[in-house]
Formats: structure tokens, C-alpha cells, sequence
């Protein structure tokens, strides 16, 4: 007789959420994906797809389709208020903020939902409100009034996720650290060119401005905020905070401003790290940004993405029991994981000076960095392999045969 197939609830249809749906479809399970948006969520900004990440996506055949939808950025340069360049890092460069497979967020969720859509069943303009579970099912309970049964449900819905606490209560622990980023996508204009110009002002202020492959630019924002003022922060005040900052700041922060005022799509939040003491209870679990979000300014969030999918998904399919399974999956993620989230001492703050004197210091030491000797050096002891298997203690990307 035909054992019956798991089936599966995902929360979220963003990265994590589709490539754990892709390798779990492989290994025979039913799985679903419920996304509280009514369509993809298609913004955001470039993200890169490196490490290990770079090997699932390979053994998941969109490796091409990755590389097709390029961002074209060339590499970083760091400008004054004058927008002269004081530094260059090309990607093919050590240090570099850019890297061979730069993708707009949109465009890599767009390649997995096509890659997912015959095979896994999506759910969208919905969202879980209730879960309950004992020793035969899962029972979900969805804001448009439906309660269905699974055998697993699985929370990958990003940093503030509701599933997370519907699970776990408030046991995950989000560590904002001292920093607030804003996205947002421009129109381009005559000094926009392939390269990222990251640009550094006093009062601990970064701005960022990247090509894409869409003819527009995407745009970041980024400060210092104390702790006290981040707990005070609400949607209505966002815009003008975001406003005040750039006031004064020179460079395009004018140009900004415009793009700020008039824009009804802008992504702000803080800058922080998800800290959780367990990625499972029972036939519930975590993947992703809303199990370890790493922060942004790690680069690492896309590869824990991919990596944590591909390793849940495998080690629930060779372990009979879903709580071993779980448990494994927990057992070879973490300390990568906790490798990943070890922040440099003094990182953000170092990169965001509050005085004219410190954005002069932060520039001639990002010059010495781009200069030629220097990165003649990092480059012998950098990795020539772009799949390097960077797990924790040497210990490579598990192998699951399908």
C-alpha cells in the first residue's frame, strides 16, 4: 500500500519559504504555501546569492536563470559630497560590496515561485491565525475563516513574523542593533551609473544607491538610532524622520528627499538579528529570517535563506520521525548560524561617524583598503572557489540523495 504524503503548511512566499516548498516537493511531500500579500511581493533591493547558497542554487537549476537577471552592478565605489570617488572595489576585487551574482530580491522570489508553482500549492491574500497541534496533526486556522490539518507548519515569514509567535510566543528575541535602514526604488538619473555609490555623511547618516536591471535605482538610507527612539517609532512618523536625516546631509540626500516625499512604497525598520532558543516545538518549525536573520549588514541573510531550506528539507526527508529530523536540522545549522551573527567588535557604529573628522578617517582608511597593494594581498588570501563551502568547522553542505 502507498504511504500517504506529509503534508506540509510554509508561512510566507518570499526566499526561504518557496526553496524549503522546492526541496520538499522533491522528497515526496504535499506542501503548501500561505502568503498574507494578495500577489508576490516583487520590490526590494539587490541582494546576492554567494557560498553555499551558490551550490543549492545550482542543484536546484537556477543558477542560469540567476545570472540572466543580473543586477549589471559592476562593483563599489565610495564618493564624497562632491560625488568624487575616493575608493573603487570592483566585484572580480577583494572587499568588494558586490557580488557575482547580484539579483534584485523581486526577480529571485519571481524565478523560485515559477520554478514551485506546478507542483506546490500557493495561497495568497491569506494568513495563519490560530494553530493548535497534538500527536496526529497540525490545525491551522486561516484569516479568511478556513481550518485545515497538516502534519507539519513550518514559519518562514521573515523577521517579524506572526506565525513565530503564534508558535513560540515571545521566546525569539529580536536584537535591534543601534541602526535603521530605509529601501526605496528611484527613478534614475544622469549620475546614476553601473557601479554602487555608497556615500558617507556626519551625524552618523550612509547612503547608498545601486543599479538594477529594470532602469530604475534602488536606494538605501541608513542612521544611527538610540534604543529609547527606535521603541518610540510608529508608521506615521517614519517619513519625517527619514526626511530629517536627510536634511543637511549633502550629496543627493536633495534628490532623495523629492523621491521620499512622493513615494507610497518605502521599507524602513530597524537593523537586528533574530535570537531564538529552539527552531522547533512539536510538529511546528522555523526557517529563514524569521528562525535567524542575521541582519543585513552580514550579506549573509539570501544564503541562510537557501541553506537552512535545503538542510531542513533534507534532514525531514531521511529521518523517519519529523522531531529527529528536526532536531538534525537544528544540530548542523546552528553554529553556522551563531558564526554567521558574530558581528565584528564595533560594528555598525564604526561605519557610521558622527562628526566631519570621522567620515574624513572612515574615507582614507576605505582608500587604503581599494588601493592596489592592499588588495594584492587580500587577494591571495582570499577564496578563489565562489561555492566555498563556509559551514562552521569545515563541515561541508550536507549531500541528500533525492
Amino acid at each position: 500500500m502507498e504511504t500517504k504524503k506529509q503534508k506540509v503548511l510554509i508561512a510566507g512566499a518570499s526566499i526561504a519559504g518557496p526553496t524549503l516548498a522546492y526541496w520538499l516537493h522533491k522528497y515526496g511531500f504535499e506542501v503548501s504555501v500561505v502568503e498574507r500579500s494578495p500577489s508576490l511581493r516583487l520590490g526590494g533591493q539587490n541582494i546576492d546569492v554567494n557560498g553555499p547558497a551558490r551550490k543549492v542554487a545550482r542543484l536546484m537549476g537556477i543558477l542560469d536563470q540567476i545570472k540572466a537577471a543580473n543586477t549589471g552592478e559592476i562593483g563599489t565605489q565610495w564618493v564624497d559630497k562632491d560625488n568624487q570617488v575616493t575608493a573603487s572595489f570592483p566585484k572580480e576585487g577583494a572587499n568588494s560590496l558586490t557580488q557575482e551574482l547580484e539579483i534584485v530580491r523581486g526577480d529571485l522570489v519571481n524565478i523560485l515561485y515559477e520554478i514551485t508553482k506546478e507542483n506546490v500549492t500557493y495561497r495568497f491574500d491569506d494568513q495563519i491565525t490560530q494553530l493548535a497541534q497534538d500527536d496526529h496533526q497540525a490545525t491551522v486556522t486561516f484569516a479568511s475563516g478556513h481550518t485545515e490539518t497538516y502534519d507539519l507548519v513550518i514559519a518562514a515569514d521573515g523577521i517579524r513574523s506572526r506565525t513565530r509567535t503564534l508558535m513560540f510566543g515571545d521566546e525569539s528575541v529580536f536584537n535591534y542593533l543601534g541602526l535603521c535602514t530605509a529601501y526605496l526604488t528611484i527613478a534614475k538619473t544622469e549620475t546614476d551609473t553601473n557601479w554602487a555609490r555608497w556615500y558617507t555623511a556626519d551625524d552618523s547618516r550612509v547612503l547608498l544607491l545601486r543599479p538594477d536591471n529594470e532602469g530604475t535605482t534602488r536606494a538605501s538610507i541608513n542612521f544611527l538610532l538610540p534604543q529609547e527612539e527606535y521603541e518610540k517609532l510608529d508608521k506615521n512618523t517614519k517619513k519625517a524622520i527619514l526626511l530629517s536625516r536627510l536634511a543637511g546631509a549633502g550629496w543627493e540626500a536633495p534628490r532623495l528627499a523629492q523621491e521620499v516625499e512622493k513615494s507610497d512604497d518605502i521599507y524602513f525598520d530597524g537593523v537586528g538579528q533574530i535570537k531564538a532558543p529552539r527552531w522547533s516545538t512539536g510538529r511546528f518549525a522555523m526557517v529563514g529570517d524569521a528562525a535567524y536573520c542575521p541582519a543585513p549588514i552580514t550579506g549573509k541573510g539570501t544564503t541562510l535563506a537557501f541553506v537552512g531550506a535545503y538542510v531542513l528539507a533534507g534532514e525531514l526527508a531521511t529521518h523517519e520521525r519529523f522531531e529527529d529530523g528536526f532536531a538534525s536540522y537544528e544540530r548542523i545549522l546552528r553554529p553556522y548560524v551563531e558564526s554567521v551573527q558574530k558581528l565584528p567588535p564595533g560594528i555598525p557604529r564604526i561605519a557610521y561617524p558622527k562628526t566631519a573628522l570621522g567620515v574624513s578617517i572612515v574615507n582614507t582608511v576605505v582608500g587604503i583598503l581599494a588601493s592596489e597593494p592592499v588588495q594584492k594581498i587580500a587577494s591571495v588570501f582570499g577564496s578563489s572557489d565562489p561555492e566555498e563551502e563556509e559551514l562552521l568547522k569545515d563541515t561541508p553542505l550536507p549531500k541528500y540523495a533525492l
